[in-house]
């Protein structure tokens, strides 16, 4: 069973850090304090739940900027992330954004344009990876 919550920070801090713990800093080595940041209070976060186990997360700032996209590894190529970022749009559209934009890592920047988004800018390093911003208008704007 898949279950996609819109996860309130404080009661699900523990489970939405321990996934991003496991994806962005045990496999991809950001440094731990970079992971969390002064945004994660203000921001929207999703958890995905497969069969009760949290499994996938992400976030949308109040800037319209979505980030700390991560499912665990047993769980991707399944449709979850693609599940995630389209309810973070959702939640962009219903606050009444025109747009988001994210930090794309360059592997995973084929995956976003894949959802109809385009990189624009130079690329960068963020936490020790190459990056590129990308953006999307949302629809009906």
């Amino acid at each position: 069973m898949i279950e996609l919550i819109d996860a309130d920070y404080q009661h699900y801090q523990s489970e939405i850090l321990s996934i991003r713990e496991t994806v962005f800093v045990r496999e991809q080595h950001v440094p731990v304090e970079l992971e969390v940041d002064e945004l994660d209070p203000l921001s929207r976060h999703l958890l995905l739940f497969v069969n009760g186990q949290p499994v996938g997360t992400g976030r949308l700032t109040p800037a319209g900027h979505i980030g700390r996209l991560a499912v665990l590894k047993p769980f991707r190529n399944k449709g979850y992330g693609r599940h995630l970022m389209k309810q973070l749009e959702q939640i962009a559209i219903e606050t009444g954004l025109f747009s988001v934009k994210l930090a794309a890592q360059t592997q995973a920047i084929q995956f976003y344009e894949q959802l109809g988004y385009l990189a624009y800018g130079d690329h960068f390093i963020d936490a020790g990876i190459t990056h590129r911003m990308m953006q999307k208008r949302l629809a009906g704007h």
